[in-house]
């Protein structure tokens, strides 16, 4: 498996939060059936949907749990000489209610306007399983891999300890990282996410995510990470 392969397809779901979800039709059998879906990752790397029970792809995943997600780089002039994530997964619904707990809690940081949706109406949290990734980074840059998702530590009371502390005390701080990132800026960022590699920031409806220089094994480094972000002039190659 190629190191570099991964990296870069590793790169590439954290840095996107939506998708198509292919599935086997119901109503036609033998046809794929393609559909467009916001997602952030659960505890265990593995993306997180949340689909109305009424729609056509849960119908089709109830009758046959394989499926298809596939990920293309935002903004991509060619579609063909960039990145794009194919993973193969077995799509699970989710049903204990801790693990629903903890699926909403992440998934309403990163889609606030889901929270109304999910509680009036009959919603259910799905994780797709990995069975494969198939990541192709350009002409000729095919690859087969077998793992891309990477349990995140901070999941958890960690996380949303560490989002809660930068977003009530160090706007200045993200106003910053959004600067030296080069994102647009019109509406103030919120932190909504935090991995070993990087964080997720919301801007508007947007989800942007910025990687550290060095993957952050504990809370402390990335503290300081983040410190050394916001005295930075430039982000860091």
């Amino acid at each position: 498996m190629s190191v570099k392969a991964r990296k870069h397809a590793r790169e590439l779901l954290l840095k996107e939060y939506r998708g198509v979800l292919s599935t086997h039709s119901k109503a036609m059998p033998g046809f794929p059936f393609g559909s467009v879906v916001p997602y952030c990752l659960n505890a265990q790397g593995e993306p997180l949907i949340l689909i109305s029970r009424i729609a056509q792809h849960t119908h089709n995943l109830q009758m046959d749990p394989k499926c298809s997600l596939l990920v293309g780089e935002r903004g991509a002039e060619d579609v063909q000489a960039v990145g794009r994530l194919t993973l193969l997964s077995e799509a699970v619904r989710i049903e204990d209610e801790t693990e629903i707990a903890a699926a909403a809690a992440r998934y309403y940081r990163y889609f606030p306007e889901s929270q109304g949706y999910h509680q009036a109406h009959d919603f259910d949290f799905w994780r797709l399983q990995p069975v494969r990734w198939r990541f192709i980074g350009g002409f000729g840059a095919i690859h087969w891999l077998d793992e891309v998702a990477e349990a995140n530590p901070f999941c958890g009371d960690i996380e949303a300890g560490m989002i809660e502390h930068m977003n009530s005390g160090h706007a200045k701080a993200i106003a910053h990282y959004v600067q030296l990132a080069g994102l647009a800026a019109g509406q103030p960022a919120q932190m909504v996410g935090i991995d070993p590699e990087g964080f997720h920031l919301r801007i508007g409806q947007s989800i942007h995510w910025l990687g550290f220089q060095t993957s952050c094994n504990s809370p402390g480094a990335v503290r300081q990470a983040l410190v050394a972000l916001a005295h930075a002039d430039q982000w860091p190659a």
